[in-house]
């Protein structure tokens, strides 16, 4: 048979439940009040997004500095304009990507001079097109060095409107983009290790007959992608080796994929035109500090 509690064990049960609903009450606030406390990470984060502009890379125009264009370097010489662009849109989004990094002279060193070389070898392109119906015009590759402009407003743009030119808004060929003499260096150490430098190929191939226009330019697209290759090695291998480490591993089999590549660009334009001879000279590369 059940018994009554006592009342005194009663008032305990009472006083245990009310402190419980009160333990509960107060978990409740002090939930609401954790929620409703702001992040302190979000402050950091938007600090970091109200950060001073690093400023835009400037270029001169060179469109508007090319004499009237033949039809037949039309093609060529619109994608090398866009190209331009391209290329000056990729160092500056580089130039974002790689604040606060490297010393006083990270920005002229892994930035401004390589896109210095990539714009000389487009502008020699654009000169070469012209110049094989016309008077190949000089003086162009005054036009290669670009600035920081630290207000972060750009001017030109370096692919205006040229007079018998075409918008550079159109899409550059995989045969335009392919020389890149540099490579495309994505890593901020590239300043310290160097940037692996190979002859221009597509500036001096013969006119190329349609009928091995996409083999060529598979060829070409693949010359970049081995230097592009090459330099992710040789940034990722920075203190391996001894003194002959970047001639044995790098660049010699570097070489030898270059040759076989060239020479089958050579063989498709022969087999339907005169095979262009001596391109094996373009082969070698070697290592820019």
């Amino acid at each position: 048979m059940s018994r009554a509690l006592p009342k005194y064990n009663k008032r305990r049960v009472v006083f245990i439940g009310g402190a419980a609903a009160v333990a509960l009450s107060g978990a409740v606030i002090a939930g609401s009040a954790l929620a409703g406390t702001p992040d302190k990470s979000s402050d950091t984060s938007n600090a970091r997004t109200l950060a001073a502009s690093p400023g835009t890379i400037t270029c001169p125009d060179v469109a508007s500095q090319l004499p009237a264009i033949p039809a037949t370097a039309k093609a060529e010489v619109d994608r090398n304009l866009t190209l331009l662009q391209t290329q000056i849109q990729e160092a500056n989004k580089r130039l974002v990507d790689t604040v606060g990094q490297g010393g006083p002279n990270f920005v002229n060193n892994a930035i401004l001079g390589p896109l210095k070389d990539k714009r000389v070898a487009t502008i020699n392109r654009i000169a070469t097109a012209i110049g094989r119906t016309a008077a190949k015009p000089t003086g162009l590759d005054s036009l290669a060095p670009c600035a920081l402009n630290a207000s972060g407003t750009s001017t030109n743009t370096g692919s205006g409107t040229a007079t018998g030119a075409a918008s550079a808004s159109a899409t550059p060929s995989t045969a335009a983009t392919q020389q890149q003499s540099t490579g495309s260096t994505g890593n901020a150490a590239g300043s310290a290790v160097g940037t692996i430098t190979c002859p221009d190929v597509a500036s001096q191939l013969p006119a190329i007959p349609a009928s091995a226009q996409a083999e060529v330019t598979r060829n070409l697209t693949l010359l970049q992608t081995q230097i592009d290759e090459a330099n992710n090695r040789l940034q990722s291998t920075v203190g391996q080796g001894g003194p002959n480490f970047v001639q044995n591993a790098i660049l010699g089999p570097l070489a030898d994929k270059r040759k076989s590549t060239i020479d089958r660009i050579a063989i498709a334009i022969g087999r339907t035109s005169t095979k262009p001879t001596g391109l094996d000279s373009l082969a070698a590369c070697t290592l820019t500090k």
